[in-house]
Protein backbone atom coordinates (compact mmCIF):
# COMPACT_ATOMS: atom_id res chain seq x y z
CA UNK A 1 0.00 0.00 0.00
CA UNK A 2 1.38 3.40 -0.98
CA UNK A 3 0.16 6.81 0.10
CA UNK A 4 1.67 10.28 0.10
CA UNK A 5 3.87 11.24 3.03
CA UNK A 6 5.99 14.40 3.17
CA UNK A 7 8.78 15.31 5.56
CA UNK A 8 11.04 18.35 5.50
CA UNK A 9 11.41 20.91 2.73
CA UNK A 10 10.42 20.03 -0.85
CA UNK A 11 9.87 22.16 -3.98
CA UNK A 12 6.30 22.83 -5.21
CA UNK A 13 6.82 20.64 -8.29
CA UNK A 14 8.79 17.49 -8.90
CA UNK A 15 12.09 17.52 -10.79
CA UNK A 16 12.54 21.29 -10.44
CA UNK A 17 15.28 23.39 -8.86
CA UNK A 18 15.24 23.30 -5.07
CA UNK A 19 17.48 26.00 -3.64
CA UNK A 20 19.13 25.95 -0.23
CA UNK A 21 18.43 28.91 2.09
CA UNK A 22 22.16 29.65 2.32
CA UNK A 23 22.66 29.32 -1.43
CA UNK A 24 23.27 26.40 -3.74
CA UNK A 25 20.99 23.55 -4.72
CA UNK A 26 19.69 20.40 -3.11
CA UNK A 27 20.29 17.17 -5.05
CA UNK A 28 17.14 15.27 -6.02
CA UNK A 29 17.12 11.46 -5.99
CA UNK A 30 14.29 9.31 -7.30
CA UNK A 31 14.42 6.23 -5.07
CA UNK A 32 12.53 3.07 -6.01
CA UNK A 33 12.97 -0.69 -6.10
CA UNK A 34 11.06 -1.63 -9.28
CA UNK A 35 12.10 1.01 -11.77
CA UNK A 36 9.62 3.71 -12.77
CA UNK A 37 6.44 1.64 -12.34
CA UNK A 38 6.77 0.65 -8.68
CA UNK A 39 6.50 2.53 -5.40
CA UNK A 40 9.04 5.35 -5.22
CA UNK A 41 10.13 8.32 -3.14
CA UNK A 42 11.74 11.64 -4.06
CA UNK A 43 14.63 12.48 -1.74
CA UNK A 44 16.58 15.73 -1.51
CA UNK A 45 20.20 15.65 -0.39
CA UNK A 46 22.51 18.36 0.87
CA UNK A 47 25.39 16.57 -0.89
CA UNK A 48 25.39 14.28 -3.91
CA UNK A 49 24.61 10.69 -2.87
CA UNK A 50 27.12 9.35 -5.42
CA UNK A 51 30.30 10.75 -3.85
CA UNK A 52 32.37 7.56 -3.51
CA UNK A 53 36.06 7.96 -2.76
CA UNK A 54 37.15 4.36 -2.17
CA UNK A 55 35.89 0.78 -2.36
CA UNK A 56 37.52 -1.50 0.17
CA UNK A 57 37.49 -5.19 0.99
CA UNK A 58 34.59 -7.51 0.23
CA UNK A 59 33.14 -10.38 2.25
CA UNK A 60 31.15 -13.29 0.85
CA UNK A 61 27.92 -13.68 2.86
CA UNK A 62 26.22 -16.32 0.73
CA UNK A 63 24.92 -19.10 3.01
CA UNK A 64 25.67 -22.76 2.42
CA UNK A 65 23.20 -25.55 3.10
CA UNK A 66 24.01 -27.76 6.08
CA UNK A 67 22.11 -30.64 4.49
CA UNK A 68 21.43 -30.85 0.76
CA UNK A 69 17.98 -32.06 -0.37
CA UNK A 70 16.80 -32.50 3.20
CA UNK A 71 13.52 -34.30 3.97
CA UNK A 72 13.83 -34.56 7.77
CA UNK A 73 11.82 -32.36 10.10
CA UNK A 74 13.96 -29.91 12.04
CA UNK A 75 13.46 -27.78 15.15
CA UNK A 76 14.95 -24.30 14.82
CA UNK A 77 15.81 -22.89 18.23
CA UNK A 78 16.37 -19.25 17.39
CA UNK A 79 16.80 -18.10 20.99
CA UNK A 80 19.99 -20.15 21.19
CA UNK A 81 21.71 -17.91 18.66
CA UNK A 82 24.94 -16.59 20.16
CA UNK A 83 24.96 -12.84 20.93
CA UNK A 84 27.32 -10.49 19.10
CA UNK A 85 27.94 -6.77 19.40
CA UNK A 86 27.45 -5.90 15.73
CA UNK A 87 24.02 -6.37 14.14
CA UNK A 88 25.40 -7.78 10.88
CA UNK A 89 27.80 -10.15 12.62
CA UNK A 90 24.98 -11.36 14.85
CA UNK A 91 22.89 -12.56 11.91
CA UNK A 92 22.79 -16.33 11.44
CA UNK A 93 21.06 -17.76 8.35
CA UNK A 94 18.76 -20.67 9.20
CA UNK A 95 16.65 -21.04 6.04
CA UNK A 96 17.17 -19.83 2.46
CA UNK A 97 16.25 -20.43 -1.15
CA UNK A 98 16.40 -18.41 -4.36
CA UNK A 99 13.65 -16.02 -3.18
CA UNK A 100 14.13 -15.48 0.53
CA UNK A 101 16.60 -15.83 3.40
CA UNK A 102 15.62 -16.04 7.07
CA UNK A 103 18.11 -15.09 9.79
CA UNK A 104 18.05 -14.98 13.57
CA UNK A 105 20.15 -12.47 15.46
CA UNK A 106 21.00 -11.50 19.04
CA UNK A 107 22.76 -8.13 18.65
CA UNK A 108 24.02 -6.24 21.69
CA UNK A 109 24.59 -2.82 20.10
CA UNK A 110 23.34 -2.62 16.51
CA UNK A 111 24.89 -0.57 13.69
CA UNK A 112 26.77 2.47 14.95
CA UNK A 113 30.19 3.04 13.36
CA UNK A 114 28.97 2.66 9.78
CA UNK A 115 25.86 2.64 7.59
CA UNK A 116 24.28 -0.40 5.95
CA UNK A 117 22.42 -0.94 2.69
CA UNK A 118 20.95 -4.19 1.40
CA UNK A 119 20.97 -3.83 -2.38
CA UNK A 120 19.65 -7.37 -2.88
CA UNK A 121 16.48 -7.58 -0.85
CA UNK A 122 13.74 -5.91 1.10
CA UNK A 123 14.25 -6.59 4.78
CA UNK A 124 11.55 -7.42 7.31
CA UNK A 125 12.70 -7.26 10.94
CA UNK A 126 10.56 -8.75 13.70
CA UNK A 127 11.59 -7.47 17.13
CA UNK A 128 11.23 -10.49 19.40
CA UNK A 129 13.04 -8.82 22.28
CA UNK A 130 14.41 -5.33 22.85
CA UNK A 131 13.73 -1.79 21.64
CA UNK A 132 15.60 1.01 19.93
CA UNK A 133 15.72 3.45 17.03
CA UNK A 134 16.28 2.97 13.31
CA UNK A 135 17.71 5.99 11.48
CA UNK A 136 17.59 6.10 7.71
CA UNK A 137 17.44 8.56 4.82
CA UNK A 138 13.65 8.55 5.33
CA UNK A 139 13.83 9.76 8.93
CA UNK A 140 13.81 8.23 12.38
CA UNK A 141 11.66 5.28 13.46
CA UNK A 142 11.40 4.04 17.04
CA UNK A 143 10.65 0.33 17.55
CA UNK A 144 9.88 -2.01 20.43
CA UNK A 145 8.82 -5.57 21.20
CA UNK A 146 6.51 -7.23 18.61
CA UNK A 147 7.10 -4.56 15.96
CA UNK A 148 7.63 -5.41 12.30
CA UNK A 149 10.03 -3.08 10.48
CA UNK A 150 9.87 -3.04 6.67
CA UNK A 151 13.08 -1.72 5.09
CA UNK A 152 12.90 -1.34 1.29
CA UNK A 153 15.83 -2.58 -0.76
CA UNK A 154 18.52 0.06 -1.16
CA UNK A 155 17.69 1.96 2.04
CA UNK A 156 20.75 3.25 3.91
CA UNK A 157 20.21 2.95 7.64
CA UNK A 158 21.62 2.53 11.13
CA UNK A 159 20.12 0.55 13.99
CA UNK A 160 20.59 1.36 17.69
CA UNK A 161 19.25 -0.69 20.59
CA UNK A 162 18.40 0.63 24.06
CA UNK A 163 20.02 -2.32 25.83
CA UNK A 164 22.21 -5.38 25.21
CA UNK A 165 19.48 -8.07 25.35
CA UNK A 166 17.87 -8.17 21.92
CA UNK A 167 16.41 -10.85 19.66
CA UNK A 168 15.51 -10.16 16.04
CA UNK A 169 14.09 -12.31 13.25
CA UNK A 170 15.29 -11.06 9.85
CA UNK A 171 13.60 -11.94 6.55
CA UNK A 172 15.39 -10.90 3.35
CA UNK A 173 13.07 -11.00 0.33
CA UNK A 174 14.18 -10.50 -3.27
CA UNK A 175 10.60 -9.43 -4.03
CA UNK A 176 9.06 -6.31 -2.48
CA UNK A 177 7.46 -6.78 0.94
CA UNK A 178 3.87 -5.55 0.53
CA UNK A 179 0.46 -6.21 2.01
CA UNK A 180 -1.43 -9.16 0.43
CA UNK A 181 -3.67 -8.17 -2.45
CA UNK A 182 -6.65 -10.00 -0.92
CA UNK A 183 -6.60 -7.52 1.96
CA UNK A 184 -6.69 -4.39 -0.27
CA UNK A 185 -9.38 -2.82 -2.41
CA UNK A 186 -8.72 -1.45 -5.89
CA UNK A 187 -7.54 1.87 -4.43
CA UNK A 188 -5.04 0.28 -2.02
CA UNK A 189 -7.12 0.79 1.12
CA UNK A 190 -7.14 -2.04 3.67
CA UNK A 191 -10.41 -4.00 3.63
CA UNK A 192 -12.54 -4.58 6.70
CA UNK A 193 -11.63 -8.26 6.99
CA UNK A 194 -7.88 -7.51 6.95
CA UNK A 195 -6.07 -8.56 10.17
CA UNK A 196 -4.45 -5.09 10.24
CA UNK A 197 -5.32 -1.61 9.03
CA UNK A 198 -3.71 1.78 8.38
CA UNK A 199 -3.79 2.63 12.09
CA UNK A 200 -1.26 -0.11 12.72
CA UNK A 201 1.35 1.46 10.43
CA UNK A 202 3.87 3.95 11.82
CA UNK A 203 6.00 6.03 9.48
CA UNK A 204 9.42 7.60 10.12
CA UNK A 205 9.46 11.00 11.80
CA UNK A 206 11.37 14.01 10.52
CA UNK A 207 14.93 14.56 11.67
CA UNK A 208 16.84 17.67 10.64
CA UNK A 209 19.59 16.83 8.11
CA UNK A 210 23.13 16.58 9.46
CA UNK A 211 25.55 18.46 7.20
CA UNK A 212 28.68 16.60 8.29
CA UNK A 213 31.95 16.83 6.38
CA UNK A 214 34.28 13.89 6.11
CA UNK A 215 34.35 10.25 5.06
CA UNK A 216 31.73 7.67 5.99
CA UNK A 217 31.69 3.89 5.64
CA UNK A 218 28.67 2.25 4.02
CA UNK A 219 28.53 -1.54 3.98
CA UNK A 220 26.54 -2.63 0.92
CA UNK A 221 25.27 -6.14 0.37
CA UNK A 222 25.07 -6.89 -3.36
CA UNK A 223 24.66 -10.37 -4.90
CA UNK A 224 25.42 -11.97 -1.56
CA UNK A 225 28.70 -10.10 -1.09
CA UNK A 226 29.27 -7.36 1.51
CA UNK A 227 31.26 -4.43 0.10
CA UNK A 228 32.91 -1.70 2.15
CA UNK A 229 32.34 1.62 0.39
CA UNK A 230 33.83 4.90 1.57
CA UNK A 231 31.83 8.03 0.77
CA UNK A 232 32.90 11.61 1.38
CA UNK A 233 30.95 14.85 1.60
CA UNK A 234 33.71 17.39 0.93
CA UNK A 235 33.19 19.74 -2.00
CA UNK A 236 35.11 18.86 -5.14
CA UNK A 237 36.68 21.32 -7.58
CA UNK A 238 34.01 20.49 -10.14
CA UNK A 239 31.22 21.27 -7.69
CA UNK A 240 32.79 24.59 -6.74
CA UNK A 241 33.22 25.47 -10.42
CA UNK A 242 29.58 24.69 -11.09
CA UNK A 243 28.43 26.85 -8.18
CA UNK A 244 30.47 29.78 -9.52
CA UNK A 245 29.01 29.30 -13.01
CA UNK A 246 25.50 29.12 -11.59
CA UNK A 247 26.01 32.38 -9.72
CA UNK A 248 27.33 33.94 -12.92
CA UNK A 249 24.24 32.85 -14.84
CA UNK A 250 21.94 34.26 -12.17
CA UNK A 251 23.81 37.55 -12.43
CA UNK A 252 23.69 37.70 -16.23
CA UNK A 253 20.04 36.73 -16.69
CA UNK A 254 18.61 40.17 -15.78
CA UNK A 255 21.10 41.80 -18.14
CA UNK A 256 19.91 39.62 -21.01
CA UNK A 257 16.66 41.60 -21.25
CA UNK A 258 18.58 44.23 -23.19
CA UNK A 259 18.98 41.79 -26.07
CA UNK A 260 16.45 40.39 -28.54
CA UNK A 261 17.25 36.82 -27.56
CA UNK A 262 14.26 34.77 -26.42
CA UNK A 263 16.19 31.75 -25.12
CA UNK A 264 19.24 31.50 -22.97
CA UNK A 265 20.87 28.13 -22.84
CA UNK A 266 23.84 27.28 -20.72
CA UNK A 267 25.18 23.77 -20.68
CA UNK A 268 27.94 22.88 -18.29
CA UNK A 269 29.74 19.67 -19.09
CA UNK A 270 31.55 18.26 -16.10
CA UNK A 271 34.87 16.46 -15.99
CA UNK A 272 35.04 12.69 -16.35
CA UNK A 273 35.21 12.13 -12.60
CA UNK A 274 31.88 13.86 -12.04
CA UNK A 275 30.15 12.19 -15.00
CA UNK A 276 27.03 14.28 -14.97
CA UNK A 277 25.58 17.22 -16.80
CA UNK A 278 23.75 20.32 -15.76
CA UNK A 279 21.55 22.27 -18.03
CA UNK A 280 20.07 25.67 -17.35
CA UNK A 281 17.33 27.05 -19.51
CA UNK A 282 15.21 30.13 -19.34
CA UNK A 283 12.74 31.39 -21.92
CA UNK A 284 11.69 34.98 -22.36
CA UNK A 285 8.24 36.03 -23.60
CA UNK A 286 7.44 38.38 -26.47
CA UNK A 287 8.85 41.83 -26.00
Amino acid sequence: MAYYHQLGSVPPKRHTIHEKPEGGLYYEQLFGTEGFHGVSSLLYHTHRPTMVSHIGASQDLRPTAAVERNIHSRMLQGFQALPADDFLEARTAVLFNSDVQIDVAAPRKGIQDYFYKNADSDELLFIHQGSGVMRSMFGELRFEYADYIVIPRGTIYQLTFDGPDNRVLVVESHSPVITPKRYRNEFGQMLEHSPFCERDFRLPTYVAPIDARGEFVIKIKKQGVLHHVLRHSSSTKSEKLFQHLLQLVQYLLPLSQEFDSKLILLRVRSCRALQCRWQWRRCWGQR
